[in-house]
């Protein structure tokens, strides 16, 4: 009878032990998803930010030209005001010479008269040509600023075409992601699995019951075939930024081991979409990130079974590289 109570013994504190170890590692595992999560968040949030500064600039220096284009018309209307000044003068100027030479002729019948009159036409004619020199001078520095600012109004222009350029290309290859896509996942649309395009990007939204049974991380064999043709299609475009996000509804988790809450659900659905995506094909995995949004991000907000049933879900989020428009804009 002792032998008996003394094994029972040593068996409860071996699985006292071997339940710590266990636990130890869940928590370790734990602070890894939380700090890959913050990490995954902070990158979602410089890559929208990037994204509205780009469309800001844009539209600044769309806004730009037009001033330029002001600038230049009024410029151009002093520049003509000007030359007709300086045109009448001239006509001033030889009617005045004109003048000049017939007192000359004259100056035998009127002397006098003639060197009152000849000093008061002399004076204006000074006059006039200090005048005329004034707005040869104005007339050449508008014409320097004309020419700089029809310099700079092509070199704006010549930019925003470059840009108006890069942003057609990127809309254009937006499109063709989504004809691809939608050609190779045409026998999941309307069964669990959508494909949207906005903000620039192209959504594939995959509802719970196509990729995972409830509660569960591992991706069922539906699933797994669509995301296999999905990562068919990124293998043929690697100019191509993909973000997994995993999405739960808003009701509590009760299950126990490695999944506590909603957000680990998520970041292990994401996870695991992921990593079917990266052993379908040859994709590089930095162009992938899995994110984890909980029941955060809900499609629909409402407490019933159809609105939560639409939250369940993953969405693989495609966006093309703005590499070459960050480097139009480096140069700005």
């Amino acid at each position: 009878m002792r032998k008996i109570i003394s094994f029972i013994g040593l068996s409860l504190v071996l699985t006292s032990c071997v339940a710590g170890k266990h636990l130890d590692e869940a928590k370790a595992k734990l602070a890894t998803c939380e700090a890959e999560l913050t990490a995954l968040k902070k990158s979602s949030r410089e890559t929208d930010a990037q994204y509205a500064e780009l469309k800001e600039q844009a539209t600044t220096m769309k806004k730009s030209i037009e001033g330029l284009k002001q600038d230049t018309a009024i410029k151009g209307s002093n520049l003509r005001s000007l030359t007709a000044k300086y045109d009448k003068l001239n006509q001033v100027n030889d009617q005045l010479m004109d003048r000049y030479n017939k007192l000359l002729a004259g100056v035998e019948k009127d002397n006098n008269k003639l060197s009152g009159d000849l000093q008061a036409t002399t004076e204006q004619l000074l006059r006039k040509q200090d005048e005329l020199k004034q707005l040869e001078v104005q007339l050449a520095e508008q014409k320097r600023a004309l020419d700089k600012t029809s310099a700079d109004l092509k070199d704006r222009e010549a930019r925003v075409v470059e840009l108006e350029d890069i942003l057609k290309k990127k809309d254009q290859a937006v499109a063709d992601l989504l004809k691809k896509l939608t050609d190779a996942l045409v026998g999941f649309e309307n069964k669990g699995l959508t494909i949207t395009k906005k903000n620039g990007k192209v959504y594939v939204s995959m509802d719970e019951s196509l990729l995972f049974a409830s509660g569960k991380t591992n991706v069922e064999p539906k699933g797994i075939e669509a995301l296999r043709n999905v990562a068919k299609v990124l293998e043929q475009n690697s100019d191509i930024y993909v973000m997994v996000e995993g999405h739960t509804d808003d009701v509590p988790m009760k299950g126990a081991g490695d999944i506590k809450d909603n957000w680990d659900l998520s970041v292990m659905r994401a996870t695991s979409v992921t990593k079917i995506l990266l052993s379908s094909a040859n994709i590089e995995a930095k162009r992938i990130t899995a994110a984890g949004r909980g029941e955060f991000f809900p499609l629909d907000p409402a407490k019933t079974p159809e609105a939560r049933k639409k939250n369940r879900r993953t969405e693989i989020i495609l966006t093309p590289k703005l590499d070459e428009l960050f480097k139009v804009l480096g140069t700005n």
